[in-house]
């Protein structure tokens, strides 16, 4: 957890949570008027409810910090983008564990988050969380609907099997009543889903996958991505 108020740019990474000064998101909203009359948005900081760091979108200011709120249904399920200075950086924390999180799911996805967190203490990778279930954990606001998907973060260290991972997970997903989606996070910060991993090497030997970045998205080969090529 970094906190304090930024004085320069740390390398801000996709999925970082961050809380801000209330009159630093006062001034971003005024900015903004086309979001004035949004539920919630007005007192977000003031709660103390974190935004998280999102994609650069392409032209936006590289000296500001890119990040989004997104709005529950109850309140139309917007997602905001807002370009935000460093200055105005409270604290900075990594996405909670889904252990951590696990309180406020649905009871029907007790077993799978079982076995996801089983999953991780095997590996020595503990999932952690984002979607809709990180921002129920987070906020108390409902977020979670029958049809939601259990977005999960694997932040894997140098080396790593990344193929037994997500051979791992889709055996998890065959018992699950529901959706497991998320990301497997390489230690340079490139993320790949891990759908994409699994369906790819299932398919083909050089196969290509979307790559996602603080900086865009880009395809990348299957055996250059690290701890992949290695096990083909």
């Amino acid at each position: 957890m970094r906190g304090g108020r930024q004085t320069s740019s740390p390398p801000w990474r996709r999925h970082d949570l961050l809380h801000v000064a209330p009159d630093v998101w006062a001034s971003a909203l005024v900015h903004c008027p086309s979001l004035a009359d949004l539920p919630l948005l007005g007192a977000w900081a003031d709660r103390g409810w974190p935004v998280i760091v999102r994609r650069r979108a392409e032209a936006e200011d590289p000296d500001l910090v890119p990040v989004g709120v997104p709005l529950p249904p109850a309140a139309g399920k917007r997602r905001v983008a807002l370009l935000l200075p460093p200055e105005g950086v409270l604290q900075c924390s990594s996405p909670p564990l889904l252990r951590a999180a696990a309180r406020v799911a649905d009871p029907g996805w007790r077993s799978t988050i079982v076995s996801l967190l089983a999953l991780g203490a095997r590996t020595g990778v503990e999932p952690s969380v984002f979607g809709s279930l990180l921002w129920q954990h987070l906020t108390g606001l409902t977020y979670l609907s029958p049809h939601a998907d259990l977005d999960v973060l694997w932040q894997v260290p140098g080396g790593f099997d990344v193929l037994s991972l997500v051979f791992s997970i889709a055996e998890i997903q065959r018992a699950a009543p529901l959706r497991i989606d998320g990301e497997v996070i390489f230690p340079d910060g490139t993320a790949v889903n891990w759908r994409e991993l699994w369906n790819a090497r299932r398919t083909a030997d050089r196969a290509t996958v979307l790559a996602k970045t603080m900086e865009g998205v880009r395809l990348l080969d299957i055996p250059a991505l690290p701890g992949v090529g290695q096990h083909a």
